[in-house]
Formats: C-alpha cells, structure tokens, sequence
C-alpha cells in the first residue's frame, strides 16, 4: 500500500514541468507565513539573487538559503553541504511544491524515507518543525511570495 508520502511524490514527479507554476499558485497566506519563519530564521535565511537579505540573518551557513525554494529542486543550493536525505531527494528530482513542502518540513525524516524509499536516510533538519498543515502551506506561500518580488 503506498502511503500518502510517495503518493506525493510520485504527482510532483509526473508533474515536474507544472512545479514552476504551482510555486507561484501557493494557497496559503504570506502573512501568517511570515510569522511562521520566524521558526525557521535560526538555520535559514532568504538571499536574493544581488546578495540582498529578504529574511533572516546574513551568513547563516546552518540551513540552505530558502529563496526560490518553490518550485526549486530539492537539495539543490550551490555549495551547500545537504544529508544524504535530501541528497537522495535530489537524485529523485523532487521539485518543492506546496504539497510536499508542507509534508516535509512537518516531518522531514519521515517525508525523505518514504519519498526515497530508504528506511535508512534521515533529514538533519531536527531543530524546528511546523506543527500545522496550515503553518506549512502559509510558510509556503509566504516564500514563493519572496522570490517573486
């Protein structure tokens, strides 16, 4: 029986070439995100493109910088050191839409084991997690909405 996980998985990779758009059709309320990152801003920050901190501290090296996440490749920010978890998502070509967005940053060991299949591979993102569907998806939005300022 699959799980909700890799049925999730499995529409984000049959739906790659849609992910683009959907980043940008998040259904969540930035608003409410933006106070759902402040969970977030101890290991991550948004840096765009010209260097500019969006969120967050400048120079943290703990998480990936979150900017352009939605709809980006898992596990996919230049020079950046991910766990074989998300190194397996990559590998995957897991796109982030706000499905699995969601799905993972609730439970980020559990989301990576069930989309790569490995009852072995762990996320190292342990520190916070969102508690809510709702937090999730407007964390989402809330980052979609950054990137495409």
């Amino acid at each position: 029986m699959q799980s909700k996980f890799a049925l999730a998985t499995a529409a984000t990779l049959l739906s790659a070439g849609m992910a683009y758009a959907d980043a940008h059709a998040a259904s969540g309320d930035p608003a409410a995100g933006e106070a759902a990152f402040r969970a977030c801003a101890a290991c991550h920050n948004v840096v765009n493109d010209a260097g500019d901190v969006l969120v967050g501290r400048p120079n943290i090296r703990t998480g990936p910088n979150l900017y352009g996440v939605a709809g980006r490749l898992a596990g996919s920010v230049e020079d950046f050191r991910y766990s074989p978890g998300l190194q397996a998502l990559n590998e995957a070509e897991v796109v982030w839409v706000e499905e699995n967005f969601a799905t993972y940053i609730q439970d980020p060991t559990g989301y990576i084991r069930e989309a790569a299949g490995d009852d072995g591979l762990r996320g190292s993102m342990a520190a916070q997690r969102m508690r809510g569907d709702t937090d999730a998806v407007d964390l989402y939005a809330y980052l979609a909405s950054l990137a495409a300022e």
